[in-house]
């Protein structure tokens, strides 16, 4: 027999449980996991509705949801808020169908403009889909030169320099050195910053799955760092930052070879470069590695709208405040900035 229920925030055990199903479903992302509930309530204050279906009193399928309910950026029940990856996990076509239901039965309760569902592969054909976002994943050779041989040709001369720069790779125990070439990089790109305890939070709810690799000059100087996840056997890098030193001493060229680098050393098997919008410079960046795009399906189903809300930098409506947000100081950056990304989602 079927039975849908909510994952409370303090019941660990079927925490767990869920854990359990999201490690063993090969729908399942890093973003599955159920210490976001945690994530989303303590450090942004968002409702969370975290689905799951049981059969015979075992977990087959899941679906994290929070609800942003925002005056600037709208009224959203999404999954999953801050994540690239999410939507329905399932082990089966009619489950999934089932946890999609009770999504739906909830976004009309809460109220909500609309029901977002972030799929790497199209599941809801018949929903209304954003097709801005791209994903890029690459296989990790099991030895390490044939990883650099891998790397087309410029962009392997680009690694090599960062190599012949002196430059240093160094496992963070914190996200200390991480927070200031982060904040710095988005003020940079005029977007706002996550607060510093939101990156300290995912240390330590996901413990050794969550990592900082730092990069320094020879003389001890930051210059770039990146957080990673790690999901069975692949790693993602997330959240990035640098100097703006870093670019003229390929510092964040280095830093992504030394992620795959000591990636291969561990026997991981996937590299996931992540989400970037089609025509940017990242999307370009990745490109330059030999990763080829892959499209990612953002479905929504519309209740009090008429079209896929845009709330990414490339909306031309955002124009004047990123022009703004880049000639404000960025104390005053890192301090608004939390009051506004906890909106966006």
């Amino acid at each position: 027999m079927l039975s849908v229920h909510q994952l409370q925030p303090h019941d660990h055990e079927t925490a767990r449980r869920w854990d359990e199903f999201v490690l063993a479903s090969a729908q399942a992302t890093f973003f599955h996991r159920a210490g976001w509930q945690r994530i989303l309530r303590e450090v942004y204050r968002h409702d969370t509705y975290f689905l799951y279906v049981e059969e015979q009193g075992h977990i087959q399928g899941v679906l994290p949801l929070g609800h942003v309910n925002s005056w600037l950026f709208g009224n959203a029940l999404t999954g999953l808020p801050f994540a690239v990856y999410g939507g329905v996990a399932a082990s089966r076509p009619e489950l999934a169908a089932v946890l999609v239901a009770e999504a739906q039965r909830l976004a009309q309760q809460l109220g909500v403009a609309h029901l977002e569902l972030r799929h790497i592969d199209a599941q809801r054909p018949d929903w209304p889909t954003q097709d801005l976002y791209v994903t890029f994943r690459k296989e990790i050779l099991a030895d390490e030169e044939a990883n650099m041989l891998a790397i087309p040709r410029k962009q392997r001369a680009m690694v090599r320099k960062g190599i012949k720069n002196g430059l240093t790779g160094t496992i963070d125990a914190n996200a200390e050195r991480f927070f200031p070439l982060y904040a710095d990089n988005v003020h940079r790109h005029g977007t706002p910053a996550m607060p510093k305890r939101y990156f300290q939070a995912l240390m330590d709810e996901f413990g050794a799955d969550c990592e900082v690799l730092t990069v320094t000059a020879p003389d001890g100087r930051l210059l770039s760092s990146v957080m990673s996840f790690y999901f069975r056997d692949e790693i993602l890098p997330y959240y990035a930052g640098d100097d703006e030193r870093a670019r003229e001493l390929a510092a964040n060229d280095f830093k992504y070879w030394e992620l795959m680098r000591r990636a291969c050393v561990r026997g991981l098997k996937v590299f996931d470069y992540g989400r970037s919008k089609q025509g940017t410079g990242s999307y370009a960046f990745k490109k330059n590695w030999g990763f080829e795009p892959r499209p990612l399906h953002y479905e929504y189903c519309l209740y009090r709208r008429d079209a896929i809300p845009q709330n990414n930098p490339s909306n031309a409506k955002y124009k004047l405040l990123i022009e703004t947000w880049r000639r404000m100081p960025i104390w005053l950056a890192n301090w608004l900035g939390p009051f506004i990304v906890r909106n966006l989602g």
